[in-house]
């Protein structure tokens, strides 16, 4: 009896001597490391600032709060613009935003956002993750110190709020538009003129008529921003991108310079966001249309001639840019028969399906 009582109590002691060096050791090879990560967003959006803010306590989640990313909105830490810069030089460790704002530095940039009238939601990632995507998309990063991490997507977006119906192609022209990265270009062959606004200045400049028409995300966000209150024309699609991939950009030498652990835990929580920004989206945006619907807004389709002219016109920006710039030239072929062999498949299955579905759900 007494041997046993012998043994229990030496098996608890030694229990509790292991537990009191496991916890110190265990701290001392997790060190805390603090970044900053600059977004380009207005804190009133919740949906994509908030998948940021996610982001950050999901990541100080998986390492048991040892590694704290702080969260700033646009213009807030540095003016918005300025945020790949920031990254590259190491002022803020990361950003989050779309790579499309920063095409006047490479216009290849573009990939990781999307293109116009490009890949879906679904593609894209499926280009980055399995069709070679990343690694093309990261030799254009490593030039600015910078390793990129998809983190988000908003799925395909609205055409934008318009102050005059678009009937045509004509009507495109000197058209004062907010509409950012390669979107931009494209409608300037069709004589637009586009504008690069923050956020949280569309409403303004709507309504002071500055801008004819601003296109922003889609109708969840779009409310919050009020832009139906001052322009009644709400038109469909988004051509301007097939959808909008989220990044955050890393400079290269911190991301090195964390443990393991951390690094997988960051690319955990990114991917997390990645889906969940997608279907955060896909929930409230239904809902939120029918009350912009409801509170007067037109919704319109944009004219094929509009389409086919906006199609033809990123055709031959493609070619262009593909002239101009090495890093353009390099991945462009790749991508497209990437987008090819997904439109075969898609078209078959999942085009025929929901096409059905969808004209189906609606006699109902």
């Amino acid at each position: 009896m007494q041997r046993r009582r012998f043994l229990t109590k030496t098996a608890t002691a030694a229990g509790a001597g292991l537990a009191a060096i496991g916890a110190p050791a265990f701290a001392q090879t997790s060190p805390t490391v603090r970044w900053r990560m600059s977004t380009s967003w207005p804190k009133g959006l919740d949906t994509i600032y908030g998948s940021a803010e996610e982001l950050g306590k999901r990541v100080a989640q998986l390492t048991d709060g040892k590694f704290e990313i702080r969260v700033f909105a646009g213009g807030e830490i540095m003016p918005a613009p300025q945020s790949m810069d920031g990254v590259s030089n190491g002022t803020v460790e990361c950003n989050h935003t779309l790579s499309t704002y920063f095409i006047g530095k490479n216009t290849a940039l573009t990939f990781d956002t999307g293109l116009s009238y490009g890949l879906n939601a679904r593609q894209h990632n499926a280009w980055l993750l399995y069709g070679g995507g990343l690694a093309l998309v990261r030799a254009v990063y490593k030039k600015y110190n910078i390793i990129n991490f998809t983190c988000g997507n908003v799925g395909v977006q609205m055409g934008g709020w318009y102050r005059k119906e678009i009937k045509s192609v004509a009507d495109l022209q000197g058209l004062k538009i907010r509409v950012g990265g390669i979107g931009g270009m494209v409608l300037s062959k069709l004589g637009a003129v586009p504008q690069q606004i923050p956020p949280a200045d569309i409403y303004s400049s709507l309504e002071k008529g500055t801008i004819d028409a601003a296109e922003w995300i889609g109708p969840y966000d779009d409310e919050k921003l009020g832009l139906n209150k001052v322009a009644p024309f709400y038109y469909a699609p988004g051509w301007f991108e097939g959808s909008a991939s989220i990044t955050t950009m890393v400079n290269d030498k911190a991301f090195a310079a964390l443990p393991a652990s951390y690094q997988a835990a960051f690319e955990v929580a990114c991917n997390e966001q990645t889906l969940k920004m997608l279907a955060n989206y896909d929930a409230k945006n239904p809902e939120a249309l029918r009350k912009l619907i409801g509170g007067g807004a037109k919704v319109n389709l944009f004219s094929k001639d509009v389409m086919d002219a906006t199609y033809q016109a990123s055709q031959d920006l493609w070619k262009e840019l593909s002239a101009k710039n090495p890093d353009f030239a390099t991945i462009f072929p790749e991508w497209q028969k990437f987008q090819q062999s997904e439109a075969s498949w898609f078209r078959l299955a999942e085009a025929t399906l929901d096409n059905y579905t969808f004209a189906a759900v609606n006699r109902r």
